[in-house]
């Protein structure tokens, strides 16, 4: 009996737990959904257009989405069992408590917000000029007035052509890319005259990242962009230069609603009516403000030169308010100190000059004013040479500079170097006469453009000289007809369905110098076609699958430059290159040649080789022989290394790349105008050192990233313009030669015989000079035996970045001169002003950056990254700009620190002079999954 009345008690027992736990499972839910509540509330005011939610408050979300169903589901099971059985969920029950608890604490780690900025939003910053004039500044602000009202959809900005419509709107993209929360996109697409539906649609796929097969009908293509630009939500799109009306519809642009936006610029007020906009004039700058304007670009210093202000005041007048013609004629007379030629200017602008394309006749005056005053003909020629390529194209400087060069434009010089300075000087007297524009500009490469009233006008100069249909989506190239015997430069490139017909007659043009053909995606080119074209000297058939090469091609004599990157070719006759006695530039990078033929050894006067990425290419023929040679390129073929003796017959080589290939120290070293740009591969430190004692007394390249033992490792980016990279080679007790200018060494897989008190970075030493100056970036990954970096007076106090990577046995970065009993009684500060970044990565027996006693003072440091480092307990650290900054500024300092965990950094004790504390805000924990793939 007693034994059935504790059975019964005990399941009474576990009745009223099971019940009990029920309750509290029920307490952590009302908990954890009022969390839910808040966290939504608390959402809907953050989350603005161009933020997202942060990764973990969405995951924390959709688990306590989740979890409500589990429960949800778990209370359905529970009723459904009988009194007997409805304990067997005890488990589940207990495990959604523990889920419920877990999700509750998380919540009470979010910190800083519930979102950050998106990425993804779709928007590019323009360059722009500044605007001049109080009716500029003012449409400005009715058109900013008018984006932000919600009952205006369409918004048209018209006036006379060089006005300024577009330079108002570029201020304009910019303005709502940085300002405004009110819109997820804007879109900017420059419209053109010789615009089609296709075209247009081809551009915008480009900016929301709609990818079209290539075979689709334009009402597919306008059912993919609607669908698209209906999920963007908010978007603004800018159609700037539209010329007429054109169909939304069958475009794909969704009709404007729900605070989306459409603005147009054209130049005729009737295309804004008939699209149903709100129009907006730009006026012409006042007599007084093209004054102001005027002098801002010519120089006040024009009104010392007696007699000369009301010469140029009736100048100024002259272009009729028209920013774009003020800018380029007074940036024309910019030096200009002679009265007889400011009198013989004004007397220049009075002759009427035909307008163009529905020019008004005052601008085409104006712009042309500017051209002739170039005066010299080739510069004239470099700026016609710019119409070539599509209207609104960012043409790369050292695209453009290539062109000169291979149309005779830029004169001839013994370095290329100096052949490239001389075009960029062409460069900038055309863009300091602002007849060309800066788009954008990265370190040395800049882009450029040219307005399109220029390229029009360029366009009407050489109008019986040039063929141009660049851009415009041509799907069939011109009529023998067209082709007409005085052309001398035809461009049809970027039209990219475009193609030859097989039965069209070879084209009669004896004085053509210049065929631009790229990005076409021609298959075949009628043989014959170059029957007629003596005069050829640049042929562009880049980025074309053409397999074959037409033989009549090979009988162009006077051909200087042959563009075939991005073809399909696989093989070249051998008999190709027998003709082409002037050939200098030949470049067939991206290719599936195979092997090389020997006529290539007859272009006496070839100067630069580029054959890059011919992934198929597996030999370089022993006999080649090109003596004049300036530049060779093997960068990504097969070529495992060039036989000796054939570079040392190059000996104008001035730029060798030749990526992975292996190369000989001496015979490069021997290379005595070698000075532009070295890529390559050494078999290990004596042929680098057998290199840099033949350069020993002469100017070095000016770029170069050499290798050193195997193929190199790809675990760290290039980061500097001169860097050394060394793979799976030992670095043994003996001094290393670097040279003397290095600024990127990046180590991986090596093999460190270093002795305790002889840190790894001892082993180097410098060609001619004592320190690391130049050195800005280091890298080294999974070193083996190594325990030391630095010694005291080997740290590169330039130093911008470092990463240490998997180096298992390194015990120290910096190691201390101090005896170790004194270690601690004496600091010892080790400055590196300019490191930007400092990352510590898997590494297990790291016990501190510096000696017991040191302290790091960087007084740049913007990234610290430390993960499975669990040796290392102390950090001395002093970041100078972190002193003297209230708590309130500290969001606006740049400083970024990721640790792996919180307890480590918990743990952490701090030998710097500033408190821990004042850390803290900087820091962000990596999640364990993500440590994980760091394979640590």
């Amino acid at each position: 009996m007693d034994f059935v009345l504790n059975k019964i008690d005990k399941h009474l027992d576990n009745h009223r737990s099971f019940d009990q736990r029920m309750k509290d499972l029920k307490r952590k839910l009302k908990e954890l959904n009022g969390l839910k509540e808040d966290t939504e509330s608390i959402i809907r005011t953050e989350l603005q257009p161009r933020k997202k939610l942060k990764a973990e408050v969405q995951i924390w979300l959709e688990n306590v989405e989740r979890i409500n169903g589990d429960v949800q589901d778990l209370d359905g099971r529970i009723g459904e069992s009988s009194a007997l059985t409805r304990g067997f969920h005890g488990e589940d029950v207990l495990k959604s408590i523990k889920e419920a608890s877990e999700l509750i604490t998380q919540h009470g780690k979010f910190h800083g917000g519930l979102v950050v900025d998106n990425p993804q939003w779709i928007g590019q910053v323009l360059s722009t000029t500044n605007l001049s004039g109080e009716a500029v500044k003012a449409c400005v602000e009715k058109i900013w007035q008018c984006l932000m009202d919600d009952g205006v959809q369409k918004i048209g900005v018209w006036g006379l052509g060089g006005v300024g419509k577009t330079s108002i709107m570029k201020v304009i993209n910019n303005q709502l890319l940085k300002e405004t929360g009110k819109f997820d996109t804007v879109i900017w697409i420059t419209v053109s005259y010789e615009t089609s539906i296709a075209k247009l649609q081809t551009d915008i796929a480009s900016k929301i990242g709609e990818e079209f097969s290539g075979d689709e009908d334009e009402t597919t293509r306008a059912g993919k962009l609607f669908e698209n630009l209906s999920q963007n939500g908010r978007f603004v799109m800018i159609l700037d230069d539209l010329w007429a009306k054109v169909s939304l519809e069958r475009i794909g642009i969704p009709e404007p609603s729900n605070g989306a936006k459409l603005v147009l610029t054209t130049r005729k007020d009737d295309v804004c009516r008939q699209m149903g906009c709100r129009e907006i004039k730009v006026k012409p700058l006042t007599e007084e403000e093209a004054w102001n304007l005027f002098l801002e670009k010519a120089g006040c210093d024009i009104l010392n030169i007696r007699g000369v202000e009301p010469i140029a005041r009736s100048i100024a007048k002259r272009c009729a308010g028209l920013p774009l013609g003020i800018i380029t004629i007074a940036s024309c007379m910019k030096g200009i100190y002679d009265i007889s030629e400011w009198r013989n200017a004004r007397e220049e602008l009075k002759i009427p000059k035909k307008s163009v394309n529905g020019f008004e006749e005052e601008v085409f005056q104006q712009l042309q004013f500017s051209y002739d005053r170039l005066k010299n003909p080739k510069l004239q020629d470099c700026f016609l040479s710019c119409a070539l390529y599509p209207e609104d194209e960012e043409i790369e400087e050292e695209d453009l500079i290539q062109l000169w060069i291979g149309e005779g434009l830029v004169e001839e010089m013994d370095s290329m170097q100096a052949e490239y300075d001389n075009g960029r000087a062409i460069m900038n007297r055309l863009i300091s006469n602002c007849l060309l524009e800066v788009f954008t500009e990265r370190g040395n490469g800049r882009h450029v453009k040219m307005h399109d009233l220029l390229r029009d006008m360029a366009l009407r100069i050489a109008e019986s000289r040039f063929l141009v249909i660049a851009g415009t989506m041509l799907e069939k190239a011109p009529d023998v007809q067209e082709w007409s015997m005085n052309l001398e430069k035809v461009s049809l490139m970027r039209n990219r369905r475009l193609y030859i017909p097989l039965e069209m007659s070879p084209p009669k043009c004896p004085r053509l110098t210049t065929l631009l053909l790229s990005g076409c995606d021609i298959e075949s080119i009628p043989e014959g076609f170059f029957k007629h074209m003596d005069a050829l000297k640049v042929l562009d058939l880049s980025g074309n699958p053409i397999e074959c090469l037409s033989i009549s091609l090979s009988k162009c004599p006077g051909l200087t430059t042959l563009v075939l990157s991005g073809c399909d070719i696989e093989s070249i006759p051998e008999s190709f290159f027998d003709y082409m006695n002037e050939l200098k530039i030949l470049d067939l990078s991206f290719n599936r040649i195979k092997s090389l033929p020997h006529s290539l050894s007859n272009l006496k006067n070839l100067t630069s080789l580029l054959l890059a990425s011919c992934k198929d290419l597996g030999n370089v023929p022993s006999s080649l022989n090109l003596g004049v040679l300036k530049k060779l390129n093997l960068r990504g073929t097969k070529i495992k290394e060039i036989p000796n003796g054939v570079l040392s017959r190059f000996c104008c080589l001035q730029d060798l790349i030749v990526g992975e290939t292996l190369i000989n120290g001496k015979e490069v070293g021997g290379l005595k105008k070698l000075q532009g740009s070295l890529e390559g591969r050494f078999y290990d430190w004596h042929n680098l050192n057998m290199y840099l004692q033949a350069c020993r007394g002469r100017e070095e390249p000016r770029e170069y990233i050499i290798s050193v033992g195997a193929v190199g490792f790809p675990m760290f980016l290039r980061r500097a313009s001169k860097e050394i990279v060394v793979s799976r080679c030992n670095i043994y007790n003996y001094q290393i030669v670097l040279p003397r200018d290095i600024e990127g060494l990046n180590i991986g897989y090596c093999n460190v015989d270093c002795s305790e008190e002889y840190p790894l970075f001892s082993r180097f030493i410098l060609f001619s000079l004592s320190s690391f100056s130049s050195l800005r970036s280091l890298q080294i990954c999974s070193c083996r035996n190594m325990k030391k970096l630095f010694s005291p007076n080997c740290v590169p106090l330039n130093l911008q970045e470092l990463r240490v990577v998997g180096c298992m046995q390194l015990e120290e970065i910096i190691t201390s001169e101090v005896e170790p009993e004194k270690r601690g009684m004496v600091i010892t500060e080790f400055h590196l002003p300019q490191l930007r970044i400092l990352s510590l990565l898997g590494l297990p027996e790291l016990k501190s950056i510096c000696s017991a006693g040191g302290v790091l003072v960087c007084d740049s440091l913007d990234e610290i990254e430390i993960v499975y480092c669990p040796k290392l307990k102390r950090m001395g650290l002093n970041l100078p700009k972190l002193d003297n900054v209230p708590s309130s500024a500290s969001a606006n300092l740049s400083l970024s620190i990721e640790i792996e965990s919180e307890e480590w950094w918990e743990s952490l004790e701090w030998d710097g002079p500033q408190p821990k504390s004042l850390f803290d805000p900087f820091v962000s924990f990596l999640w364990e999954d993500q440590t994980e793939q760091l394979g640590l």
